[in-house]
Order: structure tokens, then sequence, then C-alpha cells
């Protein structure tokens, strides 16, 4: 197979899964993410997002899309968070969790730390029976059946539909929050897209 062959082939496997992925997303489950998400905004609580490996990139990018879209959130490093970190969130705090399979085990000590510290969990991964989904106050799935390659297992496709989901809930809390183009400027002054903002296009 030639390297156009293997990458049609791999862009073909992710564009069918995360067309699955996103007819079958549990819009009730995002309601619920949100709401809990409001709620804790209301009574002065904060968001953390984590994950280990490639989710904990992942964690990164949706803590700083949600701050610049109106929810300020804050990344935690998934195994600092046991030898410290877990300090940054208090009782009654958000943490979003992310893990494909579930069942990594940095996290679960995180997230043992973090509940028994007051946190309220969302849980995002690929697995709807697993320890993580079964601990989250609520629990969202994002999985996939193949990662895109002929190994599947260096997470592609999976990487991808956490990434869409998360995005999916920023854009209810945006919504909700009535967000503009003069609001979101002043988080996002910088580069061509904050110029175009000012700029009015």
């Amino acid at each position: 197979m030639g390297t156009r062959d293997e990458v049609i082939k791999f862009t073909d496997i992710a564009m069918q899964e995360l067309q699955s992925f996103t007819q079958n997303m549990d819009m009730a489950a995002l309601e619920k993410g949100k709401a809990l998400i409001l709620e804790a905004e209301t009574a002065h609580h904060r968001v953390h997002v984590t994950g280990v490996g490639k989710p904990g990139h992942v964690a990164g990018y949706i803590a700083s899309l949600l701050s610049s879209t109106g929810t300020p959130a804050y990344e935690l490093h998934a195994t600092e968070a046991v030898h410290g970190s877990s300090g940054q969130v208090l009782a009654g705090d958000v943490v979003i969790a992310i893990s494909n399979s579930g069942e990594t085990s940095e996290l679960k000590a995180t997230v043992e730390t973090l509940k028994s510290n007051g946190a309220k969990i969302i849980a995002v991964s690929g697995n709807t029976r697993s320890w993580l989904a079964k601990q989250g106050d609520v629990a969202l799935f994002a999985g996939v059946k193949q990662e895109g390659d002929a190994m599947n297992k260096p997470p592609r496709a999976s990487i991808l539909a956490e990434i869409l989901l998360l995005q999916s809930l920023s854009i209810l809390l945006q919504n909700a929050k009535g967000l503009n183009p003069q609001q979101y400027v002043k988080w996002h002054p910088g580069g061509a897209l904050g110029a175009s903002i000012k700029g009015g296009k």
C-alpha cells in the first residue's frame, strides 16, 4: 500500500468513526454537564480539566478553549495532582477528567483524591462501563471502535472524539452565557482573530 493509500485509509476510517460518534452523541448527558458547571459557577466554584498522556494534551486545549469562551478553566496536571497540585481544586469545583479507557491508574489516584476533597467529576471516557465513568457525577461517552491504523492502538480517532465532545460542551456553555464577539475579543485580542473582530469582520 502506497503512502497516499495509507493516508486515505486512515482519514476514511477517522471520518466514519466521527460521523457515527456525532450521530449518537448523548445530548442529555452534555446538558447535565453544562448544568453542573453553571451551578458550580453560580456558587463561585471553578472548573478544571485533567487527563494523562494524550488526553492530557486535550485537557490543556479544552481548558484554554473554555476560558476564551466565557468559562474560566484551569488545566490540572493529572500526576502532579497527587503530589500537591490537587490543592488548586476546592470543594464544589468541577473537574473534567479524560481517559479513553477509563482505567488509567494515575488518573484513578487523582480522581479519588479530588472526590475525597469534595470536587464534582465530569468523566469523559470511551468506555461507559469503566471505573472513571462510574465515578463521574456526569459521564460523557467519547468512544470509537477504530483508531484509524493497522495497529488500532495509538490514540487518533479517540482523541478527535474527545475534542469534538468537549467542544460541543463549550458551545452549550458559550450559548448559555450569550457570548458575543465584543466579549470574546476581551479575552482574545491578539492575532488575526482578534484583529478581525476589532475590524468588524
